[in-house]
């Protein structure tokens, strides 16, 4: 964790009266450009967090994308006036700040899914974690964090290009890689295949297909650990529950969605923001049972079928099935009381 004054090298987030954020890196010479002038990195250096900075002032044609100018043709105004004096106050970023805001390959996982899978799979100091899918790698920096220094995370990432991603992410973060973190590129069956049985405590899984890497997954992870799953349809969610339901040696799935609403706080004006992240996937969390014991299941009920489509049942299996498939919900004493009502008021109304 770093502390005292800002120093080269390191990222930093200015952030301005509006709440508008900016994330950097601070390079000796430096500076960030802002829509209100230029931020001097030179000037941040030796600062503490919580200090206040203020733009200089420099003429619009500054302002202009000086790599692709012909992207600002269209908007002459960039230099038609000075700007600069603009304050903003520096903070080095929260972990969640430096995710949102890190160069990404893939599609990250949003910070909602992140704290919800570091507590649910009960990811804490000292713990082995096998992580499946680095992408950019912000579930890696969390569970880096999550297990410290004293634990291990190792991520089998298919693709080589996220893996750089991944690991210059975590390289900037930390200041240097960091050590307890095992990078590994190939596919899951095949990198899982050559790791200890048995060896893990936890299992993250962030891929297409995750239900078809429990076999391995089982066999690295110890008795009693937590493998968790992050799928963004309602068909992967699905196939994962009944495949771990099917394989007999994890317990019974939970499946969790997560969705955030901000709000606004100002005197009496308390409202709920007029956006707010809703669905982004579905994670699902099991156990993993000892070897020679069978996961333990609740009975369903006889008459519940859950399996059977009702698109594949002939006329007469589908009439004589209507309340096995619970299509009807409402007892018959229920439903002539529900018809005599109202006929007794249409009566009433054509009277």
């Amino acid at each position: 964790m770093r502390r005292g004054p800002l120093e080269a090298g390191e990222k930093v987030q200015f952030t301005d009266r509006r709440n508008k954020k900016i994330t950097d890196q601070l390079v000796v010479g430096g500076s960030t450009q802002t829509d209100h002038g230029l931020i001097l990195h030179d000037d941040v250096i030796g600062l503490t967090e919580g200090t206040v900075v203020t733009t200089v002032t420099a003429k619009r044609e500054a302002q202009v994308n000086q790599v692709h100018p012909e992207r600002d043709a269209a908007k002459p105004w960039k230099a038609t006036r000075a700007i600069g004096g603009w304050q903003y106050a520096v903070m080095r970023p929260r972990l969640a700040d430096y995710v949102l805001s890190m160069p990404r390959g893939a599609q990250i996982m949003y910070p909602k899914d992140i704290a919800q899978v570091i507590q649910l799979g009960d990811i804490r100091t000292g713990h082995r974690v096998l992580e499946s899918g680095a992408g950019s790698g912000a579930m890696s920096l969390n569970l880096l964090d999550a297990v410290g220094e004293g634990g291990e995370v190792t991520t089998i990432e298919l693709r080589p290009d996220f893996a750089r991603v991944a690991e210059a992410n975590a390289t900037l973060y930390y200041g240097r890689r960091p050590e307890w973190w095992s990078l590994k590129t190939g596919d899951f069956d095949s990198i899982a295949a050559g790791l200890p049985e048995h060896y893990y405590d936890r299992i993250m899984l962030d891929m297409l297909d995750p239900w078809n890497r429990l076999e391995q997954a089982y066999r690295v992870i110890a008795p009693g650990g937590v493998i968790v799953a992050y799928v963004t349809t309602t068909t992967q969610m699905s196939r994962m529950v009944e495949a771990l339901r099917d394989a007999g040696v994890w317990t019974e799935p939970v499946i969790q969605e997560t969705l955030e609403r901000s709000w606004k706080a100002q005197g009496l004006a308390v409202r709920p923001d007029h956006q707010m992240i809703g669905h982004t996937g579905f994670l699902i969390v099991s156990r993993a049972m000892a070897e020679g014991f069978t996961a333990l299941k609740k009975r369903e009920r006889a008459a519940k079928d859950t399996v059977t489509d009702v698109d594949d049942l002939t006329d007469e299996e589908r009439e004589a099935r209507l309340e096995d498939l619970e299509l009807r919900d409402i007892s018959d004493r229920k439903l002539r009381k529900v018809l005599r009502d109202l006929d007794r008021m249409v009566d009433a109304l054509e009277g």
